[in-house]
């Protein structure tokens, strides 16, 4: 995947750190006694993607419909940068990653049916089959890596071994694809999304 600089680096400095202050304004006013409580990836996804206009924009989606995105990992890279380098100015700035999992929780119970696109592995992947365990595992899935199996990885181990765990439901059709995202995941939604 080819990232353009303008679109990374200084321009997420520029725009987010001033969303943040912004975040914190709003945040504070509503709930002066404990601002953080419940304001964990989903509610930080909802409020970047308030300020954003662009309608091409997954977040501004997101934010429009009220859809939880959970960011499981949200403090590596230029977004838990941001986080770290706002909580600089404002020492009592937090991320409630409990919030995240409460609502993961939720969503699993209350679900009919849970199904499951896994893309790449590790802490996200864990995160969907780990809570569908609770529920006697997932309805199907399918894993995209290009991690090796032999490696032991979490990443590299196939759906099988979800199974195994009760992740998956022994009778859950399941596939692990092995392949690079970038050139499947286009392909995938060429098919879905063709006439």
């Amino acid at each position: 995947v080819i990232v353009p600089n303008e679109c990374y680096g200084e321009i997420i400095e520029e725009v987010v750190l001033p969303w943040l202050e912004e975040i914190e304004v709003e945040r504070t006013a509503e709930r002066s006694s404990n601002p953080w409580l419940g304001f964990g990836s989903v509610e930080l996804c909802w409020a970047m993607g308030d300020r954003i206009e662009d309608e091409g924009s997954l977040l501004h989606w997101a934010a429009k419909h009220r859809i939880p995105i959970v960011i499981p990992g949200l403090s590596d890279g230029s977004i838990g940068s941001q986080l770290f380098m706002h909580r600089q100015k404002s020492p009592n700035f937090m991320v409630d990653f409990l919030s995240d999992e409460q609502i993961l929780s939720d969503l699993t119970w209350t679900a009919e049916e849970s199904h499951a696109l896994m893309v790449g592995g590790g802490i996200s992947k864990h995160h969907v089959i780990w809570w569908n365990q609770y529920r006697g595992g997932l309805d199907s899935a399918v894993g995209i890596t290009t991690a090796p199996e032999h490696d032991g990885s979490l990443s590299g181990a196939r759906l099988r071994e979800a199974v195994s765990w009760g992740k998956i439901r022994p009778d859950a059709p399941h596939v692990t694809v092995e392949g690079d995202a970038s050139v499947l995941l286009p392909l995938l939604g060429a098919d879905l999304f063709r006439d």
